[in-house]
């Protein structure tokens, strides 16, 4: 047997051991108890991505009142409360680490927190072996002044993204991200607003989850790193935002939620979401996984043609196309990824989206006539 054909041989066994696996999951429902011994109870290896929004130890004292003397709706649950930072870390590094357990080798996960507890939540996540890939600062644009006047309005929360371990191959949906911000690099501060209006679920006139996630939220961390029928596990369900959102995107959830009045919440809210019928409408394009096309091709199919000169959005740089598919500088020549980072005085350099051509007076990248070919090769 070839290398090849033991390499092939492998991915099948794990792809069935993923099957299996799925077969073996409670998918779709929300499991209520200890969150803990829920996870303990499930397959290994079973789960692409975990949504943590675990309680935050806010160690309030008293209540917190506005300048017209009325009482904040603050978190206050007993749920969120814990007799010392000792046994704040202890349930903590349980948690992480049965939840660790559940994820795939190639998985990723995101905690949420604030400045009471994601500092010991990314030291503990640290020591347990997971790899740090991400801080991401979710800036919200209402957030709930600072009624006592004695500190900063804390206007933002903290999401640590995290693969498995260092060797984990993990899943980023760079195009998506990038398409998500009107053709830019996404970057890890997010503006987005809190959960209000009707997204707010209330019950008798108040809100009936103290922290309700905004799905827009959701919806970023899970099309940034999971795909159309992965399985999204979140140990701390609440008001079931993490289902919602995988439900109209097309994933698949498991819910772990100790209060019962909050697992029939989530149930009755994810009961109303619609699926998008095409699947492939929520699926994330990437180009690494669409077929391979050299820049010849398109200089010998005569979409740009030998002696047209490339340059950058700006006019800085410039090169001959040559009849080979390279391109030639007056003093270097080579590929298109080369010369660009050549000209540049760069390590490296993406030929396909820094190089434009002219046509009909207009700017046009040469990744549009790699973009036609892949769709006449599909």
């Amino acid at each position: 047997m070839t290398k090849q054909q033991t390499k092939n041989t492998k991915s099948k066994k794990a792809d069935k051991k993923a099957e299996v696996n799925k077969s073996a999951l409670p998918l779709d429902e929300v499991l209520v108890g200890d969150c803990i011994k829920l996870m303990e109870s499930l397959p290994e290896g079973s789960v692409d991505m975990i949504f943590a929004d675990p309680p935050y130890n806010l160690q309030l004292e008293g209540d917190l009142v506005r300048p017209n003397n009325t009482k904040v709706d603050a978190v206050d649950d007993h749920w969120d409360q814990f007799a010392s930072f000792k046994a704040y870390d202890e349930f903590t590094a349980k948690w992480m680490k049965a939840a660790r357990r559940l994820l795939k080798p190639d998985g990723s996960i995101w905690v949420i927190g604030s400045y009471h507890n994601i500092f010991r939540v990314g030291s503990l996540m640290q020591d347990i072996g997971f790899w740090m890939l991400n801080d991401v600062v979710w800036l919200k644009t209402n957030p709930m002044p600072n009624f006592r006047g004695r500190r900063f309005t804390n206007a933002h929360e903290t999401l640590i993204w995290a693969a498995r371990d260092k060797e984990a191959r993990y899943r980023f949906n760079y195009e998506s991200m990038k398409a998500l911000n009107d053709d830019f690099q996404m970057r890890s501060d997010w503006t987005l607003p809190l959960c209000t209006g009707s997204e707010r679920l209330k019950k008798d006139g108040r809100k009936a989850h103290p922290t309700q996630k905004p799905e827009s939220l959701l919806y970023r961390v899970m099309l940034s790193s999971s795909e159309v029928g992965d399985v999204v596990l979140d140990p701390f369900f609440g008001s079931g935002t993490t289902g919602a959102v995988a439900k109209a995107l097309g994933r698949h959830f498991i819910g772990l939620e100790r209060e019962i009045e909050y697992a029939e919440l989530a149930r009755g809210r994810i009961k109303k979401v619609k699926q998008v019928e095409d699947k492939s409408l929520v699926m994330n394009e990437s180009k690494r996984s669409l077929p391979r096309v050299p820049f010849g091709t398109i200089v010998e199919r005569g979409m740009i043609r030998p002696g047209t000169v490339l340059t950058d959005p700006r006019g800085r740089y410039s090169a001959k196309v040559r009849a080979d598919g390279t391109l030639v500088t007056s003093d270097f020549k080579g590929s298109i990824h080369q010369v660009g980072a050549f000209v540049q005085k760069a390590p490296a350099c993406n030929g396909w989206q820094f190089w434009y051509t002219q046509v009909k007076g207009k700017m046009v990248s040469i990744d549009v006539y790699r973009d036609k070919v892949r769709a006449e090769l599909n």
